[in-house]
């Protein structure tokens, strides 16, 4: 059946004229006797016609003829009363007949919500103030959802009507501000979340925590809230009175986090700038190692280079996320910063995403190589069966290919078998001694002094020596000139070799034509 409208020729003329207000008409038909209690399609009856309609007459007349001391109270099919109507429509004297009729004030639809939920749900402070005098229940739920009118309240930015609820009218009870929802929301979390920042203001005014944790499933405060959804000047109010132990104590969530997910740059900034850390603990709600991860699943690439002013620690996964979003230029920059090279729990994953973007390896795998990496960590069985044999012969000449693990040699038996690759003629040679000699240096360097040139352009060496330690003779080989110019960039600010051009010249003509 459909209860959400009336028909005109289902309604018994008593509800006519009480929907319409004619009070003439409804005095006569009682006078007449026409029952008053017969329910339309609805199961509305008179009583709720005229509170609907806002007719206090009407009521007083149907009041007075009620057949029983449940009339007043009657219920529709939804659970609705006359005072719940009344209340919803905003008719006072409406609610006054009926209030002093005996209507229960704290009477329930079948969604559980009460009169003084409607009244505040509709912005009838009036209504809301009168309910209270009269023994409305300001504490406790007052809707399905575990929410009483104050969460109504602040979600609607209804101050006038907080105030109301906060300092209980005439009533002698006042409405906790602290209260939480089923889902734990206080009023405080939904008027950051809808940016009601007089709302904000006044609660905090009357005592509002602002670390009561609300959500069980997903780990969240009022600033949270506020980041995600943008609303600078209440995050500003939150900033200096949340515990920082959400920044990054385990188990809880930064709200870095949030001002990621709802992709808000300022309130991100605001954050940071407040000492709030770039570093953010790994946060399994998102299912993120740390904001930065959350930037590339997000794809905010604006943020990068937010997070970086602010001293993120790039991580080695980050390298990955660039190779999956083929972010190759960044993927040199993060490498030149100093990032974190891929090892632990982070290489198979790792792993995968350089299996993704195999086809463009040289926009990364050279500069991977050139920063470090083990060449070994890659050459597991399923990415040597996955790369070409072009980047395959790439990556054995950053290693001493005649003393791979057995389980490599292997692999690339098997590969060889396969796909008929073809190594480089020298790979069927032992390492010629320079070779093995530019293998032993550079792991004594470590990676760290690897990620610019700078370090090696001041060791004590002939030009050709240090080109030969930046493996410059490979690179013009597999025509990577792009790692070359990368070779040759210097940090901001960081200074040029020591030595002059012309040292650089004698350097040159001491070394011997052909290192290798």
């Amino acid at each position: 059946m459909d209860f959400t409208e009336a028909y005109s020729d289902r309604c018994s003329a008593v509800g006519l004229a009480a929907r319409e207000g004619n009070v003439k008409m409804l005095r006569k038909l009682i006078k007449q006797g026409y029952s008053i209690d017969v329910p339309d399609n609805r199961g509305w009856v008179p009583i709720h016609e005229a509170a609907a309609h806002n007719s206090s007459e009407c009521l007083r007349l149907l009041v007075r003829a009620a057949p029983s001391d449940d009339y007043i109270n009657s219920k529709t099919f939804e659970g609705m009363c006359a005072l719940h109507l009344s209340a919803r429509h905003g008719s006072l004297e409406s609610v006054r007949v009926l209030l002093e009729a005996g209507a229960d004030p704290n009477e329930v639809t079948t969604e559980a919500t009460t009169a003084l939920f409607l009244a505040v749900e509709n912005g009838h402070a009036d209504i809301v103030n009168f309910l209270l005098q009269h023994g409305a229940n300001v504490k406790g739920p007052h809707s399905w959802s575990g929410w009483n009118s104050l969460h109504q309240a602040s979600f609607q930015g209804c101050t006038e009507i907080m105030k109301i609820l906060l300092e209980k009218g005439a009533s002698k009870e006042c409405a906790d501000v602290n209260c939480q929802a089923k889902d734990r929301a206080t009023p405080l979390l939904i008027a950051a979340q809808e940016g009601h920042a007089e709302c904000v203001e006044l609660l905090l005014s009357r005592g509002a925590d602002p670390n009561l944790y609300c959500n069980e499933d997903n780990w969240q405060l009022p600033i949270h809230a506020a980041a995600e959804m943008g609303h600078k000047e209440i995050l500003e109010l939150l900033i200096p009175i949340t515990d920082r132990i959400c920044d990054k104590g385990k188990g809880k969530v930064s709200p870095v986090y949030s001002a990621v997910y709802g992709g808000n740059k300022e309130c991100l900034e605001m954050l940071l700038k407040e000492g709030y850390s770039p570093d953010a603990q790994e946060c399994l709600n998102f299912d993120c190692r740390s904001p930065m991860c959350m930037v590339f699943q997000k794809e905010f690439f604006h943020f990068i280079d937010i997070f970086l002013k602010y001293g993120i620690t790039l991580l080695g996964i980050n390298l990955g996320y660039c190779l999956f979003h083929e972010k190759f230029a960044l993927f040199q920059r993060f490498l030149k910063l100093g990032c974190l090279l891929p090892s632990g729990d982070q290489l198979s994953e790792f792993i995968s995403y350089t299996i993704k973007a195999h086809e463009e390896y040289k926009g990364w795998l050279p500069f991977l190589l050139l920063a470090g990496f083990n060449p070994v960590n890659l050459m597991r069985r399923f990415w040597i069966f996955s790369v070409s044999e072009n980047a395959l012969n790439f990556i054995l000449e950053f290693t001493n290919w005649k003393r791979l693990p057995p389980a490599v040699e292997q692999d690339l038996s098997d590969y060889k078998e396969k796909f008929t690759w073809t190594p480089k003629s020298h790979f069927a040679f032992i390492p010629s001694l320079s070779h093995l000699c530019r293998l032993e240096i550079r792991s004594i360097l470590t990676s760290e002094r690897l990620r610019s040139d700078r370090f090696i352009r001041e060791l004590p060496l002939p030009a050709c020596l240090q080109d030969y330690l930046l493996y410059l003779d490979v690179l013009r080989v597999n025509a990577i000139p792009e790692a070359e110019d990368y070779l040759g960039q210097r940090e901001e600010g960081a200074p040029s070799p020591s030595h002059s051009s012309a040292e650089d010249a004698e350097r040159r003509d001491a070394c011997n034509a052909g290192v290798r």
